[in-house]
């Protein structure tokens, strides 16, 4: 179909930016000929920043940025620019910080930021209705607002603006301290518990409930640590009402966004790579703790549908599936009790609506869900133990959970049926290093062949794809890659690294780790106080270089940064690596103490900092049904701070592993699989026996004795 308008997005192969490419508004991507545009005609630079599964970006283009009015006037008076944030989180995290500046704490996308052709910010907000709205301004008349400002009073704007840069440029002061002491890490997630909401789970009672991944990690870590129950309640309370509820897919697996309701049943549907990651990853660390089988559900239940429906012919990962379907949320999703039983059956129909609480009144009632045919609708969630189902249809449960498994397969495939939501198929190199950690911890717990080869497809996609002379790029879309990485990208790809290394025992894996670390601390690290920058040292000049230790939807790349220091620090034996991860604890230790909330995994670092490593080495053939029952004795257990290096003495590399590994580099094959257990610079006696290793590897205050004669000492 022939377009009306076409702009500079055109060219570009952003999902989100090429959604906007047809707007009779003029928009040019962020670069230097919009800067340089704005200068040579003295206008101020309207700048939109949003993602491709935003569902207020979808209404603000739809409303505004498609109307012939409000586009002329922007193009007389701005240079619109357009932006995807998870393209350049540089620009998203500079300017969302802003934006929170000028609307008193108020963030999120789309963001709407006018700024000088140097970049910097005078005025800022969020969505704006097209029209003046119940006292809201609307988007027209704040454009011509502030067109008549900038013309009438530009010096004023100006020297407002470097006042607002100022402030934005002091928010990454820092000055080092002493690293926090453990006892920090109790004392913050003793606080923690306390946000929890102790009916329904998950941080605080009220509406949009994000699932807490970083915090509940936290916890579980000082559960292990001290045995007390309290610090694992909360976890299992969330995780089990978030399995049970809408924000889970039941049909297809998958997380949503987050849940508009305090009950996990609304979900804003978006699914993002990035969740299912981190999701799937404390699913799976729960699981190890409570052996709870509906954990290990909801943790494959995520990894099968990355593998499905994000996973590309060619290895990586796409980023995101919509919340949208024909233009409205959710509509993919909802079913009526009509629909259920029309696919199922009337018998099934009465099984599966029981359980999944589908009723004729519907759960959820949409706007305009009178005028649907087919009346109100539901969203699938589960309210009664299986067993309570079981009873009312006189079932035996394992009947049930079979009946209920094929009532799931035959709405599956009808719901294929339907319009599909919108996918954004670029592949950002540091959502696919967490969901590549994410991946190998499923195949170590779960021992799921499938999920070690959808973790190493994924790796071998960004080092044979988004790499350029060396170096690692961000994006990656219709066979091109661009844009320069950022730390986040080398710190969750190189943890994903780390990860296969110690699940394969090949050393390709821990030699790219390496060799990233060297030059993400080349480009990144700042040399005078510690810590790495956001940006490269050759990346383009913003108003501000940012140095973040703040987790926010995802971890901080400083954060994980920490982990994978002192987990190489380990695997190749460079103390060097052990100074950076002081470094960092150092610098940011009085941010923490300001906010332990948006901190939690550097939290988690500053435990491990202090608790140290298990160092566990394992020599034994990879043929050898005894070799594996020592690799999975040492998978097996929750234990978040522990290095796994497997020496297979009858592999071409064996001699290189040696020489690169200083855990097995003494470890001679004697025709019995062996594991060695060391901890700050103690090692316990080898054992063949792996429930002996598990004993080994339980953490220190939680075993009840010790013998003097299980350790050998000192070694290395």
């Amino acid at each position: 179909m022939e377009q009306k308008h076409t702009n500079a997005l055109i060219h570009e192969t952003s999902p989100y930016l090429l959604q906007h490419a047809h707007n009779p508004v003029a928009w040019r991507p962020w670069g230097p000929e919009a800067l340089r545009l704005a200068r040579e005609q003295n206008k101020p630079i309207f700048l939109s920043i949003g993602y491709a599964a935003c569902h207020w970006c979808h209404v603000m283009e739809h409303e505004s940025f498609e109307d012939e009015e409000i586009a002329r006037i922007l193009n007389e008076n701005f240079v619109p620019v357009k932006v995807d944030r998870e393209e350049r989180p540089d620009l998203d995290e500079i300017y969302m910080n802003a934006t929170i500046l000028f609307t008193r704490g108020h963030g999120g996308w789309p963001m709407s930021v006018w700024i000088t052709p140097e970049g910097k910010p005078f005025y800022a907000g969020t969505y704006f209705p097209p029209d003046d709205y119940y006292g809201r301004p609307g988007f027209k008349s704040v454009l011509l607002r502030l067109s008549e400002v900038w013309r009438d009073s530009q010096n004023d704007v100006a020297a407002d603006a470097g006042k607002v840069t100022e402030i934005l440029q002091s928010m990454h002061a820092t000055s080092p301290s002493e690293i926090l002491p453990r006892e920090a890490v109790s004392q913050a997630a003793q606080q923690m518990l306390r946000a929890y909401d102790p009916v329904h789970g998950g941080v605080g009672s009220g509406s949009n409930k994000f699932p807490p991944s970083m915090s509940m990690e936290l916890l579980l870590r000082e559960y292990n640590v001290t045995g007390n129950r309290v610090f694992l309640a909360p976890v299992e309370l969330t995780l089990e009402k978030m399995a049970r509820g809408g924000i889970y897919d039941h049909l297809g697996g998958g997380i949503h966004r987050y849940s508009t309701d305090s009950e996990w049943l609304v979900p804003h549907f978006e699914k993002m790579l990035y969740d299912q990651a981190l999701v799937s990853s404390i699913y799976l660390d729960a699981y190890q703790v409570t052996r709870r089988k509906d954990f290990e559900q909801a943790a494959r239940g995520i990894c099968n549908y990355v593998i499905r429906k994000l996973q590309s012919p060619g290895g990586g990962l796409y980023s995101t599936e919509d919340a949208d379907s024909e233009g409205k949320e959710g509509k993919f999703y909802i079913w009526t009790a009509e629909e259920v039983e029309r696919v199922l059956g009337a018998d099934h129909a009465r099984l599966f609506c029981a359980y999944y609480d589908v009723t004729p009144g519907g759960n959820w009632h949409h706007p305009g869900d009178a005028h649907v045919p087919g009346g109100p609708k539901n969203i699938l969630r589960i309210l009664r133990p299986l067993e309570d189902v079981a009873r009312q249809f006189q079932l035996a449960p394992e009947e049930l959970e079979r009946r209920l498994a094929a009532c799931r397969e035959k709405l599956f495939a009808a719901r294929e049926e339907r319009v599909h939501p919108g996918l954004d198929d670029k592949i950002l190199t540091a959502w696919n290093g967490l969901m590549i950690a994410s991946f190998a911890k499923a195949f170590a717990v779960l021992d799921e062949p499938r999920y070690r080869e959808a973790a190493i497809f994924a790796a071998e996609f960004v080092l044979e794809h988004m790499e350029q002379h060396g170096r690692l790029l961000r994006s990656f879309r219709n066979g091109q890659a661009k844009l320069m990485a950022y730390i986040d990208d080398y710190a969750f790809f190189i943890e994903g690294l780390i990860s296969l290394y110690e699940i394969t025992g090949a050393l390709e894996w821990l030699n790219e780790a390496e060799r990233l670390l060297n030059v993400a601390s080349q480009h990144y690290w700042d040399e005078e106080q510690g810590g790495f920058f956001f940006t490269a040292s050759d990346h383009e000049a913003l108003i501000v270089r940012s140095k973040l230790a703040q987790d926010s939807a995802i971890p901080s790349g400083n954060s994980v940064m920490v982990a994978n220091l002192l987990r190489l620090e380990l695997l190749l034996g460079r103390r060097d690596l052990r100074e950076k991860a002081a470094a960092i604890l150092r610098l940011f230790g009085g941010a923490i103490t300001q906010s332990i909330f948006g901190h939690e995994r550097m939290l988690c670092s500053v435990e491990g900092w202090h608790i140290g490593f298990k160092e566990v080495a394992i020599a034994g053939p990879a043929h050898d049904a005894r070799t594996a029952a020592l690799l999975r004795a040492a998978r097996d257990m929750f234990l978040p701070n522990k290095v796994v290096a497997w020496l297979n003495p009858f592999s071409k590399e064996a001699d290189s592993i040696r020489e690169r590994v200083p855990l097995v580099a003494d470890k001679e094959w004697s025709g019995t699989p062996t594991a060695y257990v060391c901890q700050n610079y103690a090692c316990q006696l080898p054992t063949s026996d792996p429930a002996e290793l598990q004993r080994q590897l339980q953490p220190s205050e939680q075993r009840r004795s010790r013998r003097s004669s299980e350790t050998c000492g000192e070694c290395d």
